[in-house]
C-alpha cells in the first residue's frame, strides 16, 4: 500500500519551506518526491563476483555533494539524503574487505553449521546464489562484519567529500538504518524479518560540533518517526500537526518527553505486530509463523535482552493486557486517519527468495476476511491465557 501523494513527509515539507533538498538513492518512486535533485545509482555485481554497493553510492554522490556545497557557500539551508545498502544481503564485500574477518575454508567437509539454513527451502535458492556450498556458519557472519567495515570506508569517503565542499561547517549529521539483521538468532537466517530486537534496534548517531555533546549516550527509547520533526526543527521548518514524533534535540538540550509504548509491524515474509511498553515486549502473529514459531510472544527485555524466554504462558494477565492495549491503539489510529489498517489489507511480499515469488492471494473481500480472522485469533489467545 503506497502512502497517499498528499501525505506530508520530510523532503516535501523542507522543499516547501525553501530548503535545498538533494538525494542519492535508488528506490525511485518511493523516495523521489520532494527532492530538488535526485541522483540514482544501480547495484550490480561486479565482474570479480563481489558487490561494490558503497562504491556505487560514492560514484553517484559527486553532483549531490557539489549542489550541497553551492547551497552552503550561498547561505542557503540544505538537506542531503545518502542511501547506502551495506550491510545487506548478499554479504559479498569486495577486496580488501572480503577476507578481513575470515581466513578458513567456508566449504569445509564435515562442517554442519549451515544445515538448518539449507533445509529452509523458501530461502535456500537465494542463499545458494551468493554462498553456494558454504558449510561454516561463521563465514556469512564474518562477511556481514566485513560489509560493515566496507560501509565505514564508504562513509569516510563521503564525509571527506562533504568536508571539502564546505558542507559540514554548521550542519547536523544523522546516521541511522532502517533495520538490523538476524544472523541465525531465533532460527532466522541472515535476513531482516521478525520483530526481535536484532532487527528493531538500529544505530542512531547525531553529530553537530558545539551543539550535540561529544560522546553523550541517551538511554531513552526513540523511534525513527522522531527523525522528521528533529531535522525539521533543526532547520527552523514548522512540523505539520499530523506528523508524529518528537524533537530529539531535547535529548541533549534536556527535557525529552517519554516515548510511551512503541508499536510496529512486519509485512515481508509474515504479518506480525509488536507492542513495547517499558521493559515488556509483545509480538503477535496474524497468521502462522513463517518459521514455525509461536503466534504470541512476551519478553522481559530487562532480564532477557536476547528474547530467549517467551513468557506469554507464564504471565498470561500481562500478555493479555498488552495485547488489548495494542489492539486499542490500532483501532484508534484507523479511526484517526480514516484509512484501513495496512497490515490487514496488504499481503506479504513473497513466500520465497531466489525463485519466482508466490504472492499471497488478495481476493476482493480480503480486508474484512483478514480483520475477522485476526479478531478470532486474538479472542482465542485471550481465552487460552485465561484473560
Amino acid at each position: 500500500m503506497e502512502p497517499p501523494a498528499e501525505l506530508d513527509w520530510l523532503p516535501s515539507c523542507l522543499q516547501a519551506a525553501g530548503v535545498r533538498t538533494v538525494a542519492v538513492d535508488n528506490l525511485g518512486r518511493w523516495l523521489r518526491r520532494g527532492f530538488d535533485a535526485y541522483h540514482s545509482y544501480d547495484l550490480v555485481q561486479s565482474a570479480d563476483g563481489y558487490w561494490r554497493k558503497g562504491e556505487a553510492v560514492i560514484e553517484a554522490a559527486g553532483p549531490a555533494v557539489a549542489a550541497l556545497g553551492r547551497a552552503a557557500r550561498s547561505g542557503e539551508p540544505f538537506f542531503g539524503f545518502f542511501h547506502f545498502w551495506d550491510p545487506h544481503t548478499p554479504y559479498a564485500p569486495p577486496p580488501p574487505f572480503h577476507r578481513l574477518f575470515y581466513d578458513g575454508d567456508e566449504r569445509r567437509a564435515g562442517e554442519h553449521g549451515m544445515d538448518a539454513l539449507w533445509a529452509f527451502s523458501p530461502f535456500a535458492d537465494y542463499f545458494a546464489g551468493w554462498m553456494p556450498g558454504v558449510t561454516d556458519r561463521a563465514f556469512p557472519r564474518a562477511q556481514y562484519a566485513a560489509c560493515v567495515r566496507a560501509l565505514d570506508h564508504a562513509v569516510a569517503r563521503l564525509w571527506h567529500a562533504l568536508g571539502a565542499a564546505g558542507c559540514l561547517e554548521d550542519t547536523l549529521v544523522v546516521v541511522t538504518a532502517d533495520h538490523g539483521e538476524e544472523l541465525g538468532e531465533h532460527g532466522i537466517w541472515f535476513d531482516h524479518h521478525g520483530l526481535y530486537e536484532a532487527n528493531l534496534r538500529v544505530p542512531l548517531l547525531f553529530w553537530a560540533p558545539g551543539r550535540v555533546p561529544r560522546g553523550a549516550v541517551v538511554q531513552d527509547a526513540v523511534n525513527l518517526f522522531d527523525l522528521a520533526p528533529t531535522i525539521a526543527a533543526a532547520l527552523g521548518v514548522p512540523v505539520p500537526a499530523a506528523m508524529h514524533g518528537r524533537d530529539l534535540r531535547a535529548a541533549w538540550l534536556g527535557g525529552l518527553r517519554p516515548a510511551g509504548p512503541v508499536y510496529g509491524t512486519e509485512c515481508t515474509w509474515m504479518r506480525k505486530r509488536v507492542w513495547r511498553s517499558g521493559r515488556h515486549k509483545l509480538i503477535s502473529a496474524l497468521e502462522p509463523d513463517f518459521h514455525g514459531g509461536p503466534d504470541l510472544e512476551l519478553y522481559d527485555l530487562a532480564t532477557d535482552p536476547r528474547e530467549l524466554c517467551n513468557l506469554a504462558a507464564v504471565r498470561p494477565a500481562l500478555a493479555g493486557r498488552l495485547l488489548e492495549a495494542m489492539q486499542a491503539h490500532v483501532a484508534r489510529r484507523v479511526a484517526e486517519i480514516g484509512r484501513p489498517d495496512p497490515l490487514a489489507v496488504q499481503p506479504v511480499a513473497s513466500r520465497r527468495l531466489g525463485a519466482p515469488g508466490t504472492p499471497s492471494p488478495a481476493p476482493k473481500d480480503r480486508p474484512a476476511a483478514v480483520a475477522d480472522d485476526e479478531r478470532a485469533r486474538v479472542s482465542e489467545r485471550l481465552a487460552r491465557l485465561g484473560y
